[in-house]
């Protein structure tokens, strides 16, 4: 039961930094509220970099921000 909530949270929780509600967003906020959440899974080493929405990356796009003119990426270590 405790996993079945915990997974609802964050999952609704992530919903927040997508769409329309990341568009109202600064990416400092974005990326600290990201940063929190890494950090409580225990997640250690990890680099996030705020690059505009065009910039093509093999990273993972964690986070969208400034209206969607700019994209969260995730790297691992």
């Amino acid at each position: 039961m405790k996993s079945v909530t915990m997974t609802t949270v964050l999952a609704l929780s992530m919903s927040a930094f997508t769409g329309a509600a990341s568009a109202k967003t600064s990416c400092e906020e974005v990326q600290a509220a990201i940063e929190a959440k890494l950090q409580a899974k225990g997640v250690k080493a990890y680099t996030l970099t705020v690059v505009p929405k065009d910039e093509k990356s093999d990273l993972r796009v964690v986070g969208t921000c400034d209206a969607g003119a700019k994209k969260i990426l995730y790297k691992r270590g």
